[in-house]
């Protein structure tokens, strides 16, 4: 079966009072129309092809390769939308029409559709569902043999029609030759002069064909967001989805409803995520791993056995047993090796921390080549920015650097070599040496009896 993806994506809406295209908005870190586009590619559709019109250029921009769109100049409706699309509409196959602000559809969801639709041999099928208030919502009338009978707009149901909680979703699955050949007999004659696509259902009832209605268990497939109340609802809904993925992968959620984590995160067996934590992009953490409350960690990979405190990571790579902050911030290409302690109030950058080295507290690492087993003291500044270009830093094996000093790049500290407490370097140091680059201590003695100063 040649399947292909017809998704509308023209609308302006107006109650998101946004600038950007409604389908723009993301939920849990990706666009609306991507987290569709991804369902359909995954229901095997061999094409998608995207219906632009408000923000045409914007939603272009977003779209992966592969992808078709087509433009739908003015917007007269849900069938002017495919009326646009017909030229890739083939004379076999199946042909799914999606909305691109509906972005929690399944796989599994489309898959059973298009079983039913394909077992039943209709010509086209609506996906359904019932709520416990439809208001607002077209009624899907059944006939006697249960198929779909009509669909009524809310504004033109009788009060027995009001009752009525099988809603449309505006979701359907046509075979590609029927509804190719009944999109140019759809007309507008209507008081918006607009197109609907739930005329070509009528249009193909009367035509003797077969028209299906699969009504779905959870309604929340279907949700659509013309809000930014329903963009909240709808994020908390995928939220939900995401962590109970990842709790049945053997993942521990301290507090699921405060933890936010999107779909593209992927984090191993046996790891705990305690409240506040915030994981993004293509981050990756590895198991057996604790990432303490309030930490945010975006598009970096953590490998096993780490323990993150209250901390931001932000494209940068933690190799096992590592132990992060409290309160450290490891901004893009940062590689902290195994074993090796950042600790509170460090910030690193661009910089290589080898195996069992540690910068305790209180220091800024940018810039720089850390080697095993090195100890950078509490208040230590890598300085390396002279104003115009930033410099590099070395530092060998089993150095020590003392509390509060400057390390002037580009410098190299050699092996096991000593700086001490309070220096300003500014040229290289041997291996073996100790470096002192500070002024020396004068006492001045009975300089307080003289001065008058202290005690009165």
């Amino acid at each position: 079966m040649k399947l292909k993806a017809i998704i509308l994506a023209a609308g302006t809406g107006t109650r998101m009072k946004s600038k950007m295209p409604k389908v723009l908005h993301k939920v849990c870190g990706q666009t609306m129309l991507g987290h569709v586009i991804d369902v359909s590619k995954d229901s095997k559709a061999e094409e998608c092809i995207v219906v632009v019109g408000h923000g045409a250029e914007e939603v272009q921009k977003t779209l992966p390769e592969g992808v078709k769109t087509v433009l739908q100049a003015e917007q007269l409706g849900t069938g002017h939308a495919v009326m646009v699309a017909e030229e890739h509409i083939e004379t076999q196959g199946t042909v799914l029409v999606l909305y691109g602000d509906g972005p929690l559809i399944t796989e599994e969801t489309l898959n059973a559709l298009m079983t039913y639709h394909q077992e039943g041999k209709y010509s086209a099928t609506v996906l359904t569902a019932e709520l416990e208030n439809p208001t607002g919502y077209g009624r899907i009338i059944r006939d006697d043999d249960d198929r779909l009978k009509t669909i009524v707009e809310e504004k033109d149901t009788t009060v027995g029609e009001k009752e009525v909680r099988e809603i449309n979703s505006g979701i359907y699955c046509f075979d590609s030759k029927v509804l190719k050949e009944t999109l140019p007999k759809i007309q507008n004659n209507n008081s918006q002069k607009e197109y609907y696509l739930t005329d070509a259902l009528t249009i193909i009832k009367q035509e003797g064909l077969k028209v299906g209605v699969y009504q779905i268990e959870n309604y929340e497939d279907i949700m659509a967001v013309n809000s930014r109340e329903q963009l909240a609802e709808v994020e908390e809904v995928m939220q939900r989805r995401i962590v109970k993925k990842h709790m049945e992968a053997g993942v521990t959620f301290i507090d699921p409803q405060s933890t936010y984590i999107e779909k593209t995160v992927k984090v191993g067996m046996d790891t705990i995520l305690h409240p506040g934590v915030i994981l993004k992009g293509a981050t990756e953490i590895g198991e057996d791993c604790i990432i303490g409350h309030n930490s945010r960690i975006e598009n970096s990979i953590l490998k096993n056995g780490i323990e993150v405190q209250s901390s931001t990571i932000i494209e940068s790579t933690i190799d096992d047993h590592a132990t992060i902050g409290p309160y450290a911030y490891l901004r893009p290409q940062s590689h902290i090796g195994k074993h090796v302690k950042v600790g509170d109030f460090v910030e690193v950058k661009n910089a290589t921390i080898d195996d069992h080295s540690k910068a305790a507290h209180l220091a800024y690492i940018g810039d720089a080549e850390i080697g095993k087993h090195v100890n950078i003291g509490c208040g230590v500044i890598f300085v390396n920015y002279d104003g115009i270009k930033k410099h590099k830093t070395i530092i060998k094996d089993h150095a020590f650097v003392g509390s509060n000093s400057n390390l002037v790049a580009p410098i190299t500290i050699q092996e096991s070599a000593f700086v001490a407490s309070g220096s300003t370097i500014t040229r290289e140091v041997p291996a073996g040496a100790l470096a002192v680059g500070r002024s020396r201590q004068e006492n001045k003695e009975g300089w307080v009896a003289r001065k008058g100063v202290g005690k009165k």
